[in-house]
C-alpha cells in the first residue's frame, strides 16, 4: 500500500511561483511513476506532468515551460514547482503513483492522494 499527501497548495496571486509536495509513505520500493494531475471545477481531471523513477519527465502542453516536475526518491517526495501562474491554473492539483508488480511485494496498481486546492486570483 501507498498513501501520498499533497501540500503546498492555496491562494496565490496570478505571476506566483508556488511549489507543490507530495510525501509518499509505505511500500514506496513499489513505486515507478508518479505525476500531477489537476481539476478545475466543472472540468475532467487532467494530466499536468508525470516524471520516471529516473527523472524522466513530460508535461501538458498547457505548462510546458512554466512548471517544473521533480522527485526526491530518497525522501519518497514529489514536487511540482509552479511559476508563472494564471487563473486558469485554478484547480485541484493530484498526486499520483503507479506501482510495479512484484508477487507477494508490490501489488500493481495506481495511488491517488486527496489534492490540495490551488486558487490563483487575479
Amino acid at each position: 500500500q501507498v498513501q501520498l499527501v499533497e501540500s503546498g497548495g492555496g491562494l496565490v496571486q496570478a505571476g506566483g511561483s508556488p511549489r507543490l509536495s507530495c510525501a509518499a509513505s509505505g511500500d514506496t520500493i513499489c513505486i515507478s511513476t508518479m505525476g500531477w494531475y489537476r481539476q478545475a471545477p466543472g472540468k475532467e481531471r487532467e494530466l499536468v506532468a508525470t516524471i520516471t523513477s529516473g527523472g524522466s519527465a513530460n508535461y501538458a502542453d498547457s505548462v510546458k515551460g512554466r512548471f517544473t516536475i521533480s522527485r526526491d526518491n530518497a525522501k519518497n517526495a514529489l514536487y511540482l514547482q509552479m511559476n508563472s501562474l494564471k487563473p486558469e491554473d485554478t484547480a485541484v492539483f493530484y498526486c499520483n503513483a503507479h506501482t510495479i508488480y512484484l508477487p507477494r511485494r508490490c501489488r500493481g496498481y495506481f495511488y491517488w492522494g486527496q489534492g490540495t486546492q490551488v486558487t490563483v486570483s487575479s
